[in-house]
């Protein structure tokens, strides 16, 4: 696969994955909504959703009819409304939620029926950015690094400002010889998932990077550490044949969505296998996950926005992350 083929902007995919049910947050999201809908379909930042966000986000970066939506068959009533104009074959809906890898091996499976010289990138729908600016310089970046580096999945750092024990870390190896943007890439040495404060404290100080999930590669970069990792979960998903689409395999799906257990990309594949993946440290980006209602108040707090909704976190341990810049 050449480089100036790969790196071409037709090739260029998205992924957002807004699948997940939003349990850690749903405190906050009920007592806006009034309802139990996932935070992905709740405006909680801003006048927008929070996938909303996530697509106008990334649409200066991969157009809309090569953005594909994961999404889950429960949740249907929240995003019926937020899908409207997008093609059937951009929307993956799951049969049920059953964690980030199966959401990720399906749309692998479903993107390379369609562009087998596909890049693309995951992007989580519950994130926030101070700097969208800087966001799509460092994305530029990424998919550049993956179109030279076909064999690898390349992953988003967070330079740390605080030692988080709620975020996954990454250890970089030493740097590499690559320049332009390359130069900001770095070997994996290994991931730590919500690290003791003690350790968080160590891991900040050598330079560690916060694991943003965002990751961008080649379809078989992906695909290649899903087989080391996870055989029979990806062949029980070849298995089904393609296209996805039909009436059988969408039946297949179910059977097999009910069947499998709920399984992390992060933590059954990437943990698994740092040798198949690079980090990109991306500066400047004031990023923050909203999983937990202090984050998000964290964020609120930091724009100069007050509500209405009369929300108090519940625990001492979110008064403390309320308090906290992340």
């Amino acid at each position: 696969m050449s480089f100036h083929k790969s790196n071409s902007r037709e090739h260029r995919w998205g992924a957002i994955l807004a699948g997940g049910d939003g349990t850690r947050l749903l405190s906050l999201t009920r007592t806006i909504t009034g309802d139990d809908r996932p935070k992905q379909f709740c405006s909680v930042t801003g006048n927008e959703t929070l996938l909303q966000q996530t697509q106008r986000r990334i649409s200066g970066l991969v157009p809309k009819q090569r953005t594909l939506l994961i999404l889950t068959r429960a949740h249907e009533a929240y995003f019926a409304d937020q899908v409207d104009g997008i093609r059937p074959s951009e929307i993956l809906v799951q049969p049920r939620n059953r964690g980030t890898a199966p959401a990720i091996i399906y749309s692998l499976l479903h993107l390379r029926e369609m562009d087998q010289e596909a890049i693309v990138a995951f992007f989580p729908s519950d994130h926030h950015f101070s700097n969208d600016e800087a966001f799509l310089g460092h994305m530029e970046s990424a998919y550049t690094a993956a179109a030279a580096r076909p064999e690898q999945v390349i992953l988003l750092g967070i330079p740390p400002d605080s030692p988080e024990v709620e975020y996954g870390w990454i250890e970089p190896g030493a740097a590499g010889n690559g320049t332009g943007p390359l130069s900001s890439v770095f070997p994996v040495s290994r991931f730590w998932e919500k690290p003791p404060r003690k350790l968080a404290a160590e891991l900040m100080a050598r330079g560690c990077l916060w694991n943003s999930f965002i990751m961008v590669g080649c379809v078989n970069a992906f695909l290649n550490p899903v087989r080391h990792t996870l055989p029979g979960l990806l062949e029980a998903f070849e298995s089904i044949g393609t296209p996805f689409s039909t009436e059988s395999a969408e039946t297949e799906l179910c059977d097999l969505y009910s069947s499998i257990r709920p399984t992390s990309f992060s933590q059954d594949v990437m943990s698994a296998r740092p040798r198949d993946l690079a980090v990109l440290c991306a500066k400047g980006l004031g990023w923050s996950d909203l999983g937990e209602p202090g984050r998000v108040l964290s964020v609120l707090e930091r724009k100069g926005v007050e509500t209405e909704w009369g929300f108090k976190p519940d625990s001492s341990r979110e008064r403390v992350k309320t308090a906290r810049t992340v």
